[in-house]
């Protein structure tokens, strides 16, 4: 007992008050079944392009393999600012305003680490993304959570975040499409929060990873709204649009003071991002837009397929806006959104993420990745049909 204590002692009381992720549990636990099929991977299913593997592979033959400058390849860093131009219409010095990163996880880390005292308060729009409490938590900071709900579609209201404002709060960190509900935010909305930000003088984190995967809607870029350059920090990267996860390759924009901040971190604790991966992500932003509107049609049809069979089964969904995932209701079911998940994986062999997860705002949903087969999608919700009629609970 004596050696245990003292064990738990010797770990940072930061560390010890962080739980550890909840997807991974169900992950874990799918593992050791048979016939499962996941709908709880955040990840694409395609692989990466061949040609930004082959720039990869050209790399190594060329020997191409020492560091890069702690900011990333300048060739890379110009084709990201020439690609926020492009595609969003804002500028950003390479030189100065763009930084590599090993995925866009770190990009957040580093920008927490850089602009958090101790106790200052971060605003975080709820459901979200798992690490980003946890990341203002081990970075001094209190996360504060402000929801949204379906009846809304999970789009933010700007007077929630004006609410949830006190004397303490440093930053607002925002989603969109949303990891998990697939939820967008309105150029209207994002206009009212810049409005709010400018009057409180706050830093937003804007995670725009999925900016690519938007269906109807155009992603409109936090900082390319006026004024709004100076007060934020743009997280992005190659994993979802371009089919990236694996190497692990992001990038963050901020205006220099910021970035200087996130650059001290980044050169002392990752030196630079893998030089290889670098040149695979040049080759994408060079010529890799073809692949994403082909992927992005792709998920857009899983979408409508799975929204549609959702609603026929008795699953009620409302229809996500990008990203790839799904954000249905289970709270007719009297069940929380971790018991259904696990009566669904053992029963039926379909692996979800329960809602919980992603914040108390998730509760009462499950998160389904349509980032797979049609055959899959078709098959699990064929079984999450005879799930719910087996224990008669369809919802309307």
């Amino acid at each position: 007992m004596e050696q245990t204590a003292n064990k738990q002692t010797r770990l940072s009381q930061r560390v010890r008050s962080i739980q550890p992720s909840g997807i991974r549990r169900f992950f874990d636990l799918a593992s050791k079944m048979d016939n499962v099929i996941s709908l709880g991977v955040g990840e694409p299913d395609f692989v990466t392009p061949w040609n930004v593997r082959e720039a990869s592979i050209s790399s190594l033959e060329r020997g191409m393999t020492a560091y890069t400058a702690n900011a990333g390849l300048l060739e890379l860093r110009v084709a990201i600012s020439d690609y926020m131009n492009n595609r969003f219409q804002v500028d950003y010095n390479p030189d100065n305003e763009v930084l590599v990163t090993v995925g866009a996880s770190e990009a957040i880390d580093l920008g927490m680490r850089s602009i958090i005292n101790p106790g200052d308060e971060v605003i975080i729009v709820e459901p979200t993304f798992v690490s980003y409490a946890p990341l203002v938590s081990m970075a001094g900071g209190v996360p504060v959570a402000v929801g949204t709900t379906a009846a809304s579609h999970f789009e933010v209201l700007p007077e929630d975040i004006e609410a949830a404002i006190t004397d303490k709060t440093k930053a607002i960190m925002i989603c969109y499409p949303n990891n998990p509900t697939g939820a967008t935010i309105s150029r209207a909305k994002l206009e009212q929060i810049a409005t709010i930000v400018k009057t409180h003088d706050l830093i937003v984190f804007s995670d725009e990873i999925y900016a690519e995967l938007s269906y109807e809607k155009d992603h409109v870029c936090f900082s390319s709204l006026p004024a709004m350059k100076e007060q934020t920090i743009v997280i992005n990267g190659f994993s979802k649009a371009f089919a990236m996860t694996g190497w692990r390759l992001g990038f963050v924009l901020a205006p220099p003071d910021l970035l200087d901040a996130m650059l001290k971190i980044h050169q002392y604790s990752l030196m630079c991002a893998p030089t290889m991966a670098q040149y695979g992500a040049l080759e994408a932003m060079r010529n890799g837009m073809e692949d994403i509107e082909k992927m992005t049609l792709s998920y857009q049809q899983r979408r409508n397929f799975f929204v549609k069979t959702a609603k026929e089964i008795g699953l009620p969904c409302h229809k996500p806006d990008g990203a790839f995932y799904a954000f249905p209701s289970i709270a007719h079911t009297g069940w929380t959104s971790e018991e259904f998940a696990e009566k669904l994986l053992i029963e039926e062999r379909v692996a979800v993420v329960p809602g919980s997860v992603f914040g108390k705002g998730g509760e009462g949903h499950i998160r389904c990745s349509y980032a797979t087969s049609l055959v899959n999608l078709e098959e699990a919700l064929k079984r999450i049909g005879r799930f719910l009629e087996a224990h008669d609970i369809r919802g309307n």
